[in-house]
């Protein structure tokens, strides 16, 4: 077992798209246990036992955490999935109707299609960074978190909450 490993890493190509892989791996950990910018781990982690706790869906979301190797529940970087990037390519395809500065940049050809493309990631990095923070404060269980038009004015009520919980 242990020769084939060291005879595949003596090929270049294999040795190449094996480190790739190991590299990927690594990265997509690194992104899964990252917090989200604007999430308050503590709180989260607090909701959280305080859902598991009345046996409110609690199963439901360690089941729905085990698929998406733990992201999901740290709303780590890596929880956001491919969500900022489809909203921002949405975003920027109604603006080109709206706008007529992209409206140009889309009939120019390749070249302005390379530049709505590099407009479309920058709004998902700002769709990225926001993302957490909303995510983070609805929707919220119902035992986290008093009403939404309490959670928007953040004037939260402790008698309407459970205790251990705080708004975002």
């Amino acid at each position: 077992m242990l020769s084939a490993f060291t005879s595949a890493f003596r090929t270049p190509d294999l040795r190449k798209k094996l480190l790739f892989t190991v590299a990927i791996i690594a990265l997509y950990r690194l992104g899964a246990t990252l917090p989200s910018p604007g999430v308050s781990y503590t709180n989260v982690q607090r909701c959280l036992q305080a859902v598991n706790d009345s046996n409110a869906g609690g199963g439901f979301l360690n089941i729905l955490n085990l698929f998406s190797g733990g992201a999901l529940l740290h709303l780590s970087v890596f929880a956001l999935g491919i969500m900022p990037y489809i909203t921002a390519s949405i975003i920027l395809q109604l603006l080109t109707v709206v706008i007529p500065r992209l409206e140009q940049l889309r009939k120019e050809g390749q070249s302005g299609q390379a530049k709505i493309t590099q407009y479309t990631r920058y709004l998902t990095l700002g769709l990225a960074v926001l993302s957490p923070r909303r995510s983070s404060r609805w929707p919220a269980p119902a035992s986290c978190s008093a009403t939404r038009a309490t959670r928007t004015t953040r004037a939260c009520r402790s008698s309407r909450r459970t205790p251990g919980c705080r708004c975002g």
